[in-house]
């Protein structure tokens, strides 16, 4: 056998390998780091709440939890389901530059905010430096906005709303 065949076959059984979990995340977790006494839904994870009619071949184990992104995403009966994936390959087509998948996200906010101020939400804020795509911001109610998406920058919508004041 070539030694190419060797390399292609390691890689091919290692990604055989990557799991991609979908949750649904309750309230009062948040998807990635604990914060202000917030558990990360990673959490959630274990032998108890694995889906019993999972088909795959591969069995939970503590180690599946390790390279987790998470990624939220709505479902068509518009529940949100968190994929936690090691598979870069989903990462990349929920989150990555050119992904055409819209990410939502239902946000408490306090104080005011101007008609400017969501007109800026919507199109017109930068971070890092850089343009953000145009998101779909709106009032869900008088103390909830929804975002709709299409990047996911790192703590993006809480810099969104600081810039926005």
């Amino acid at each position: 056998m070539r030694p190419e065949s060797h390399v292609r076959t390691a890689a091919q059984n290692i990604q055989q390998q990557r799991v991609t979990i979908l949750i649904n995340k309750p309230v009062g977790y948040v998807s990635g780091q604990a914060e202000h006494n917030y558990k990360p839904a990673i959490t959630l994870l274990d032998e108890a709440t694995h889906w019993r009619e999972d088909e795959s071949p591969i069995r939970f184990h503590r180690s599946q939890l390790l390279g987790l992104a998470p990624q939220a995403v709505w479902i068509l009966t518009r529940k949100v389901c968190w994929v936690l994936t090691q598979d870069g390959r989903i990462a990349k087509q929920l989150i990555g530059e050119d992904s055409k998948v819209d990410k939502e996200y239902l946000v408490r906010v306090q104080g005011k905010l101007e008609d400017s101020g969501l007109a800026l939400l919507n199109q017109g804020l930068k971070l890092d430096r850089e343009y953000l795509k145009p998101a779909k911001v709106t009032w869900q109610n008088e103390d909830q906005l929804r975002f709709v998406l299409r990047e996911g920058k790192k703590r993006q919508i809480r810099r969104m709303c600081e810039l926005s004041g």
